[in-house]
């Protein structure tokens, strides 16, 4: 099922066994527990369901209360596993940059209600233009993309969104300490091209961008079609008396009348898509006011002027009818190549949801019933460190396919189906857990005997913004164009 005869093979084969030693020197305690636990997700014949069933697989050999407890008292050295993460073979766009993208994903708990730092999470409804908030733990990924359609990400960093977190602030420390590492170990030096960020409208990308200007570093991000941007200020006419202005006219993405003419425009035949037309303008910026993010700036707030890229298809796989997507760029001064390179940058971020999917309907990331938040966290990055084994043995396993699936070719298989051919490739590698000690279960409570100590219960954290009732008006005054 598995060949490392040939040079390159060879050669991945023991980047994995690399990774696998550094895996496990990463696990400070009950360290051989967690190794197996992670080896279990890893060779599980299917989707994993619940913690428990992972004792009965072959390649864990510890009984079921071991699984919890390595959870619940064991410890990962996070740090360490960052490093190694980054120091990994990471994939590249066509010109050699590293495009990363940012998202938030929730791991919903509404009923644990013993769970402490919950928060309202936002998640889609049924019907349209319906969301549901639900409690649980956000948390923050980044990836590495890939430059062409696939299922496969990098995945670099997780943190959780503490009650409090601006997602905004949190996300920009994950890509200083990351953009931190990837120059520690070689993955960008100077010279190179800058590394592309890339996030959805969830996001405030100018604010994310101005957070990261010290850094080789563009911000990408997508913006709702009722924002309203700011020219530059045209030139002081001799003579004027007065505060010079710092804004110019508005850019109503609303309102043709307000655009004038787009500096460059570029028409891209797509297959999926037809044809895509994309139309920038330059030197945009908000408006920004000291309030809720720049409630704490001093003096003058900055202006972050970028590239806005209007982007329009003929028509959507789907059949539904296709809105214009708008996208600011935190550079200026963009040629029609950037244009282009940047929009299909932006289609490629939606790659993550493939790894989202995978993490929580076949890796199991969701499934157990964990209290702590820390446990929580420990068994989020073992979960990443099965998918960047995954992502190493992706060359090296063959495509054991089930009777009703079409072939695949090697270059061409995805996480699930890497997944099913590792029991083999584990086979070849060293044993790092130690063999399990005889043990018995505990006697546990007596019959009859209640729970003297039940575990404390915790209030789901609601924000003070959603606390606030929205203020209406019998006579509201029109929004200012001036």
């Amino acid at each position: 099922m598995v060949s490392v005869h040939d040079a390159g093979s060879a050669g991945a084969f023991g980047e994995l066994a690399a990774f696998r030693r550094e895996f496990h020197a990463c696990l400070t305690a009950r360290a051989d527990a967690m190794f197996e636990l992670a080896d279990a997700v890893l060779c599980g014949d299917g989707p994993v369901h619940s913690l428990v069933e992972l004792s009965l697989v072959g390649e864990h050999r510890r009984g079921h209360g071991s699984l919890y407890a390595a959870l619940a008292r064991g410890r990962v050295d996070v740090e360490r596993l960052r490093r190694s993460l980054a120091a990994l073979p990471l994939p590249r766009a066509a010109d050699g940059r590293l495009v990363l993208a940012v998202d938030i994903t929730c791991w919903l708990r509404p009923d644990a209600h013993t769970s402490a730092e919950r928060i309202l999470c936002h998640t889609y409804g049924r019907g349209k233009d319906q969301h549901v908030m639900i409690p649980g733990w956000p948390y923050s990924f980044v990836t590495a993309l890939e430059p062409g359609r696939s299922s496969w990400t990098a995945p670099l960093d997780a943190q959780r969104l503490a009650p409090g977190d601006d997602a905004a602030t949190v996300t920009a420390g994950q890509l200083r300490h990351l953009v931190q590492r990837l120059i520690a170990a070689g993955q960008w030096r100077t010279g190179d091209p800058h590394i592309l960020v890339v996030a959805d409208a969830g996001y405030d990308t100018p604010r994310l961008a101005y957070l990261l200007r010290d850094l080789p570093v563009q911000v990408l991000g997508r913006m709702r079609s009722d924002r309203v941007l700011r020219h530059a200020a045209p030139p002081r006419r001799p003579g004027t008396n007065g505060r010079p202005p710092r804004h110019g006219s508005e850019f109503i993405f609303g309102d043709p009348a307000s655009w004038g003419a787009p500096e460059v425009t570029t028409v891209t035949d797509t297959r999926l898509y037809g044809a895509a037309t994309a139309r920038s303008w330059d030197r945009l910026h908000p408006r920004l006011t000291h309030r809720n993010a720049w409630i704490d700036q001093t003096g003058d707030l900055p202006l972050i002027e970028g590239t806005v890229i209007r982007l329009e298809v003929n028509h959507l796989p789907s059949g539904a009818i296709p809105k214009p997507v708008w996208l600011w760029w935190s550079e200026t001064d963009a040629t029609p190549a950037d244009v282009d390179r940047l929009w299909q940058a932006f289609l490629r971020r939606f790659d993550i949801e493939h790894t989202f999917r995978l993490l929580k309907q076949t890796l199991g990331w969701t499934c157990p019933k964990i209290r702590t938040p820390q446990a929580a966290d420990r068994w989020t990055w073992l979960i990443l460190a099965v998918y960047a084994q995954l992502r190493l043995a992706r060359g090296l396993t063959s495509d054991l396919r089930r009777p009703w699936e079409k072939p695949t070719p090697p270059e061409r298989l995805s996480p699930a189906r890497v997944r099913r051919g590792f029991r083999h490739l584990r086979a070849k590698t060293a044993c790092l857990a130690s063999a399990p000690k005889p043990s018995r279960p505990g006697p546990g409570r007596p019959p009859g005997r209640p729970n003297k100590q039940p575990a404390q219960r915790h209030d789901v954290h609601i924000s003070a913004n959603a606390r606030k009732k929205p203020k209406t008006s019998s006579s509201p005054r029109p929004r200012r164009t001036g």
